[in-house]
């Protein structure tokens, strides 16, 4: 520490270039930061989704729940383990302890999951097994509405909007919410089905039976092969009144002899509504670690191109946009970084009476912030509101490190009478250790905080950020002495 101080008291030049290097490392490297709301934290919390349509809530408990309870149970690390049934679905969450790879644990799941697929009911859709992520949330909400009806503006959404959209860069998905898809419906009269005594089942088989295409295998010639297609797929709800369910008495039965088909619409799960008036919502959420500002803007510099695709008097509005409360929460922080690091400078100027003392105490609250981007940038870190808050409560700690040395060399100044060299000389390797405990006293206090998430994330983030304010707190302390020659 001492020979530290010495190189930089003798050697000026070398100190300052040093510190401008790091400022303009820092500034740059400020330049290719992303922004965002908060930072990437990987939550060691599982789910498993699993569907029975048509279940009650008991039966979902105890022919899914429990069966993937039993076998989920095992899996090593669980700290808490529960289950929400409801009609038709079950939700198994598994939350596991700090030190488990999240990773990890998400695939000792899907193995154990596996195995009790076919102890589940027939009609059960297959597990969704997934790891909880910030990234899912949407970062843009789109509407798209107009007078026309549900049906077509969900053909709008789907065919135009989504596929347009889902090119832009950092898009990971995109959900259509109040969509009508469309359907061929079979309506069946029960009357008539009892009375040629024909199960609903039969109607169902013989509609999925004769509406598929199937491979035809290849017809071989004595030159050339080719490949037999066979056409089964309906593509009009009429012709869906000429398939043949079963035959009564010799005399084939068709749908339309038990009912009727017709071109319609899948029931409503869903609704979304802008203005009280019914529309089309689409939640655009981002790639994994893609950064959300970047992912926003993206998406609206090809929205003009989406809406000069669309038809007159059909709308596409922005609805919910991530972007704006993170430009307008990073905006208020800067404004208290910049207020605190006065009001710190002002302070100084308060009780030591000297213009020239404040000036070289608050140089050091601009090249330390400066500095720790290149720290933030090499650490893969965000602008976000957890890195800005760090950034402002380091105001004081850099400031206290550089007034207890200015002020020590003062005092050698006035009271011994040395000359500023060698002030500057004997006032910091008198309390350089000082200095550098209370540094890392505040480093102490703030690794527990790490272990409040995950810990690769939150304990980087930390000392990471607190370890480069230390680090530029014991270089700016070097400044007064320099300025003081």
């Amino acid at each position: 520490m001492r020979k530290l101080a010495e190189v930089c008291i003798q050697r000026p030049i070398f100190a300052a270039m040093l510190i401008l290097s790091m400022c303009v490392v820092g500034a740059a490297a400020y330049m290719k930061l992303g922004v965002d709301r908060l930072p990437s934290v990987d939550l060691p919390t599982v789910s498993i989704r699993t569907s029975l349509p048509g279940a009650s809530p008991e039966e979902t408990e105890t022919e899914v729940s429990q069966k993937i309870e039993e076998v989920v149970n095992t899996v090593e690390g669980i700290e808490e383990l529960r289950s929400i049934s409801g009609n038709g679905t079950s939700f198994v969450i598994a939350t596991f302890n700090l030190s488990r790879n999240i990773d990890a644990a998400a695939q000792d799941i899907r193995d154990r999951v596996s195995t009790v697929i076919r102890q589940l009911p027939d009609d059960t859709d297959p597990p969704v097994v997934s790891k909880f992520d910030n990234d899912s949330a949407p970062v843009l909400t789109l509407s798209l509405s107009g007078e026309r009806t549900q049906r077509e503006l969900t053909e709008l959404a789907d065919k135009i909007v989504k596929q347009q959209l889902e090119r832009s860069k950092g898009v990971g998905e995109i959900e259509i919410d109040g969509d009508t898809e469309r359907t061929v419906n079979v309506w069946v009269d029960a009357e008539k089905l009892a009375a040629y005594q024909i199960p609903i089942t039969t109607v169902r088989d013989a509609v999925v039976r004769q509406n598929a295409e199937v491979p035809g295998g290849n017809v071989t010639g004595p030159i050339k092969e080719q490949t037999l297609r066979t056409l089964g797929r309906l593509t009009r709800a009429e012709e869906f009144n000429d398939i043949v369910i079963t035959q009564v008495t010799g005399a084939p039965i068709r749908i339309r002899d038990i009912g009727r088909a017709e071109d319609g619409q899948r029931e409503q799960r869903s609704l979304a509504r802008l203005n009280g008036a019914p529309t089309v919502a689409l939640e655009i959420r981002r790639q994994s670690g893609a950064n959300t500002v970047e992912v926003i803007e993206a998406v609206k510099a090809n929205l003009d191109r989406v809406r000069a695709q669309l038809p007159p008097g059909v709308k596409l509005e922005v609805i919910r946009d991530q972007s704006t409360f993170i430009y307008a929460a990073l905006h208020e922080i800067n404004v208290h970084l910049i207020l605190g690091s006065i009001l710190a400078s002002l302070v100084v100027l308060a009780f030591m009476r000297n213009w020239r003392s404040t000036i070289i105490a608050a140089i050091a609250i601009p090249t330390s912030v400066i500095s720790t981007f290149a720290v933030m940038w090499a650490l893969n870190f965000t602008l976000n509101s957890v890195t800005m808050l760090a950034l402002v409560l380091m105001v004081g700690i850099v400031i206290d490190d550089a007034i207890v040395v200015l002020e020590n060399i003062f005092r050698f100044v006035e009271e011994k009478g040395m000359t500023p060299m060698e002030a500057a000389r004997h006032g910091t390797g008198e309390i350089a250790l000082a200095v550098l405990a209370t540094t890392l006293s505040l480093v102490v206090i703030f690794i527990p905080v790490s272990f409040m998430s995950s810990i690769s994330g939150r304990f980087l983030y930390q000392f990471g950020i607190t370890a480069a304010v230390a680090v530029m707190a014991y270089v700016i302390a070097d400044l007064p002495k320099r300025l003081g020659e």
